[in-house]
């Protein structure tokens, strides 16, 4: 073979082997993953929060604030209604329910999730679980 065949082989081989390692493993070949997104935005994706958990059975949406380590929160809120907790703290936050079950929820630096609120009327006391020193109240009416 002269050496100008042993480049173009050499050449094949390496474009096939490239070829090779840019497809998907396994026998399930769907073709590449898609790109990376590039979105910066702090809310979680559907994957994260599905709808049901985020509906409101009663239409209304309050917030919650977190502002310099401290909770602002609604003076009541319905039975059932979606809550928007907005961080504008560059530290991630927690919004825990204190019995650790009615509602708890992580909330990005910078960024905003949504939960529902206890079916049932009641107090809730709630904290952050990074931060002891920040806790709120959370009071459910009809």
């Amino acid at each position: 073979m002269t050496l100008s065949k042993i480049g173009l082989v050499s050449g094949g081989v390496a474009a096939l082997l490239a070829l090779t390692a840019c497809g998907t493993s396994g026998s399930n070949e769907q073709g590449p993953a898609p790109a990376p997104s590039t979105s910066t935005s702090a809310q979680p994706s559907s994957a994260t929060s599905p709808p049901e958990e985020t509906s409101s059975t009663t239409g209304q949406t309050v917030s919650i604030t977190i502002e310099d380590f401290k909770y602002e929160t609604p003076a009541t809120v319905a039975p059932g209604a979606t809550v928007t907790v907005t961080n504008n703290d560059s530290a991630s936050h927690t919004v825990t329910s204190d019995d650790g079950e009615a509602f708890d929820v992580t909330v990005p630096g910078n960024g905003s999730v949504t939960f529902t609120a206890p079916s049932k009327p009641g107090t809730f006391a709630f904290h952050c679980t990074f931060h002891g020193n920040m806790q709120g109240t959370l009071v459910v009416k009809t």
